[in-house]
């Protein structure tokens, strides 16, 4: 590792300080700009369709150049740097449905979440409310739910966090969960917060284990395109309202698909990468 092109950096708290000032900071930057345009053209963007995808680039950019200039550089002597290297065919062929598996688990979980009461019913309609907002636009919603946010939140939980969680001397298995119970946080509801940590459960083990962070992206454009396929046919996020099966069922085929495919991509599939 020593001769890799790929800094090793460590995750600590500092770490984390620093992606939240860098987050804040492009997050500001792009708030301001929206005042400067109010002033100048009596207009705000605020309300505009694609403000949301500005914003949430500019944060997480931020976020990773503060890390990149402030924690790796000064640390490893080296800039910020990811193996995006493709695997061979048959790695496709096995991460895909376990990572299909673990959706449908990960829904049956969530569908056991209350939306209604005095605290899940008025969060869960701001929560609705909000989705609504943010994917009025089709094209809008795709750029940012299936191109950006895996690019961008998979370089923060997996290529930054967890990584620099395994560099630091956590364990594999605990930087996976830790990297992805913040990633279920950072979603802020709990419907959400579920789906995030399982499935950033799987992302990380892929990302372990083949040491390339384009497949991680690629699997979770997949959850995301799913998703987005689902609220724009179903007005929701079920394959269980789609397929017009129980969630019972969507469960027992969750469980069968991710075992299979989790055995054969852990235990027979031999081939580990490695960074060079």
């Amino acid at each position: 590792m020593e001769n890799s092109r790929y800094p090793k950096f460590t995750f600590t708290w500092l770490g984390g300080l620093v992606l939240v000032a860098g987050l804040v900071v492009g997050t500001m930057a792009v708030s301001f700009f929206n005042i400067f345009w109010m002033f100048a053209f009596k207009e705000s963007l605020q309300y505009k369709d694609w403000f949301f995808m500005l914003s949430n680039a500019a944060g997480f950019l931020t976020a990773i150049a503060f890390f990149d200039f402030f924690i790796v550089r000064p640390n490893t002597g080296k800039k910020l740097n990811f193996n995006f290297s493709p695997t061979n065919f048959y790695t496709y062929l096995l991460i895909f449905p376990m990572m299909f598996g673990m959706m449908l688990i990960a829904e049956f979980i969530t569908s056991q979440i209350p939306t209604t009461g005095p605290f899940f019913g008025e969060y869960y309609e701001f929560f609705t409310k909000l989705m609504e907002q943010l994917t009025d636009d089709p094209l809008v919603m795709i750029i940012t739910a299936v191109i950006c946010a895996p690019i961008f939140e998979e370089i923060v939980f997996r290529g930054i966090i967890q990584k620099g969680l395994i560099n630091k001397g956590t364990k594999p298995v605990n930087a996976i969960i830790i990297a992805s119970v913040i990633f279920g946080l950072v979603h802020a509801n709990p419907w959400q917060f579920v789906g995030a940590v399982l499935l950033g459960c799987v992302l990380g083990l892929v990302y372990y284990k083949t040491k390339s962070l384009l497949l991680p992206m690629l699997l979770h454009g997949f959850n995301n395109l799913s998703s987005t396929i689902l609220i724009a046919y179903t007005k929701n996020e079920s394959f269980a309202d789609a397929f017009k099966i129980p969630e019972w069922m969507i469960l027992v085929g969750g469980i069968i698909l991710f075992s299979v495919f989790y055995y054969l991509f852990t235990k027979k599939y031999k081939v580990h990468y490695s960074e060079i």
